[in-house]
């Protein structure tokens, strides 16, 4: 798979497409590809460390993101995957990748800047040894 980027440990997140994320030509719709980023982390932030017995990762904010469209995906019953990883872990906040892909081909390939919130305190904070321990899991 010479598409495919190499890394420790990736988080994936499975799903089909759905009739409704198909716009008037016929592929997922570009506004789509958020959605699935959001519902992959969700899942890695809250499934992966419900999984290990943890806490899940609260008061995450998304400061940007980027998107690389590669081929269209279209509508059909197998599933495609968002496989999402860690690039980068400071003191308030990480870099993910992502990719959006079947076995064969890559759809999209993204990455997110995520800054660490304290939601009572209404601002940005540190992140916490815990979560940084488990962010570089996926580094």
């Amino acid at each position: 798979m010479p598409d495919r980027l190499e890394t420790n440990r990736r988080h994936v997140h499975e799903f089909h497409v759905r009739f409704g994320d198909i716009d008037v030509l016929g592929h997922v719709n570009n506004c789509r590809y958020l959605t699935y980023l959001e519902d992959a982390r969700i899942s890695m932030f809250r499934l992966d460390l419900i999984r290990e017995g943890r806490e899940p990762l609260k008061g995450l904010v998304v400061a940007r993101h980027e998107i690389d469209y590669k081929r269209p995906l279209l509508f059909g019953p197998d599933p495609v995957r968002v496989e999402t990883w860690v690039t980068e872990v400071r003191a308030g906040s990480f870099a993910l990748a992502y990719e959006v892909r079947d076995d064969e081909r890559v759809y999209a390939r993204a990455s997110s800047v995520i800054v660490a919130y304290d939601l009572d305190k209404a601002g940005a904070r540190r992140l916490s040894e815990d979560e940084i321990a488990f962010l570089k899991t996926y580094q």
